[in-house]
């Protein structure tokens, strides 16, 4: 059996490997923002404002519940990349394997809690009256289809562990297309709600499932699957749960807070809810290549500590910080000189261009602080230490964030205000970031892995 050495980031250059790695994950990236974005214009356009509102507001908590287990995934990705790294493949088989078992009870246990708390959470967010109806419409579909979403992370992680990302990239193409498709079909043709957008996404993530299934199935490598051996290891889900546990706790509880920052957008109203959740849709558009970079770096780090090339994991630590940071900074200025002309793609009202406009030019000249905070993330969760990148996170960007909305929300009732906390919390976990890099050990001083 092949363990596809041609994936493997422990030799050769380091800038062309990490480069060649982020390409096909920035594409693939940009076609599952497609996803959310195809339901964003087609429902802004064709729906109105209020269901643009119901959607574009819906994106912080449908991150919290999912956000949990795509860190999980994340967590498995990082143990199969060390193993890989290293050449152990019946190592990289058995978390694979588990990894896969335990996706399937996620995906469930996400499906009943979307479900079933959908609209008590949408009241605790202050959704308003003339949106709620709608938001829980198109939650509810959404969650409905939570096995696709947990399944698809998990398989791209896989694949995505051993140095493979083109292949998500072919079927991110092909499900985008059908996703946009549908939306047209559904909205736009048949006029049908905001439900069968999130039915179109749906559809679309299981399509994905079964690519990705398919190809590991298919695959002769340490890595492929065998329906048969999907299954629990206990021994092998407690390494999983020790690196996925803070990382998935980390998405979930920045999810919270931005659902707590969601809420405050919520009081100024329906067109502050679809002007800032228009920018939203474009800081994810904007942001795919830093976030592609970070996620290079932390399979390439994965590997190269597997292989105990320490040397490597410095020099490609350095070569994609330098990176992010060029890049956040070039799109930041772009997105801030054209936001007006990109919010009313989606929405062309003067008041949602307004909110828009005022949320990226609050933040986007700040990029380079969330980039360098999101690398330095990586290539911690890479190197086995996804515990103090929680501990960074929870403690800045969730609880200095929430007592800062919670003191300024009550004190002024300005927007601009509220979303000032972005690069505040930002610039203040950099500032944590480099110390640590910089003083600690992080290289030498990770757990070696057993199963």
């Amino acid at each position: 059996m092949s363990d596809t050495s041609s994936n493997r980031m422990t030799e050769g250059s380091i800038p062309k490997q990490i480069v060649a790695f982020a390409i096909p994950l920035f594409l693939g990236n940009l076609f599952q923002q497609l996803y959310n974005v195809a339901d964003s214009l087609i429902v802004g356009n064709v729906l109105g404002s209020e269901a643009l509102a119901a959607v574009a507001s819906s994106g912080s908590l449908i991150f919290l519940m999912t956000g949990f287990f795509q860190g999980m995934a994340m967590g498995a990705g990082v143990i199969i990349s060390r193993y890989f790294g290293a050449r152990d493949g019946k190592a990289v088989r058995r978390v694979v394997h588990t990894d896969i078992a335990f996706g399937f009870i996620c995906g469930l246990l996400m499906m009943a809690m979307g479900v079933l708390f959908t609209p008590q959470i949408l009241k605790l967010m202050g959704t308003p009256a003339d949106v709620f109806p709608n938001s829980v419409a198109y939650l509810r579909v959404y969650f409905l289809g939570s096995l696709a979403v947990v399944l698809y992370n998990i398989c791209m992680s896989i694949l995505n562990s051993v140095g493979d990302s083109k292949h998500p990239l072919y079927y991110l193409v092909f499900s985008s297309c059908v996703n946009i498709v549908l939306d047209l079909i559904f909205c736009g043709i048949f006029h049908l709600g905001v439900a069968f957008a999130a039915l179109a996404t749906i559809i679309s993530q299981f399509l994905s499932v079964i690519l990705c299934m398919y190809r590991l199935v298919r695959i002769d490598a340490v890595y492929q699957v065998h329906l048969k051996e999907i299954r629990l290891e206990l021994p092998v889900l407690q390494k999983i749960l020790t690196l996925g546990l803070p990382s998935g706790l980390q998405n979930s509880i920045i999810s919270l807070a931005n659902v707590v920052v969601q809420s405050n957008i919520n009081a100024f109203g329906k067109m502050a809810m679809a002007g800032c959740g228009a920018y939203q849709k474009i800081e994810g558009f904007g942001f795919l290549p830093i976030t592609c970079f970070t996620m290079a770096l932390m399979t390439f780090v994965g590997q190269n500590l597997g292989a105990k090339e320490y040397g490597r994991v410095k020099k490609g630590a350095i070569f994609g910080i330098g990176c992010v940071l060029v890049l956040s900074e070039a799109v930041g200025v772009l997105i801030y000189t054209f936001i007006p002309q990109l919010v009313a793609l989606f929405d062309n009202q003067p008041e949602v261009i307004g909110f828009g406009t005022l949320h990226a030019r609050t933040v986007t000249l700040f990029y380079f602080l969330l980039a360098f905070s999101h690398a330095c993330a990586a290539i911690l969760q890479g190197a086995g230490k996804s515990a103090v990148s929680m501990g960074v996170m929870a403690s800045v960007w969730c609880g200095i964030r929430v007592t800062y909305i919670t003191i300024v929300g009550k004190l002024f009732h300005n927007l601009q205000w509220i979303l000032r906390i972005y690069p505040i919390t930002w610039g203040i976990s950099s500032v944590i970031f480099a110390i640590y890099l910089l003083k600690s050990d992080w290289m030498h001083s990770y757990e070696k892995l057993r199963t």
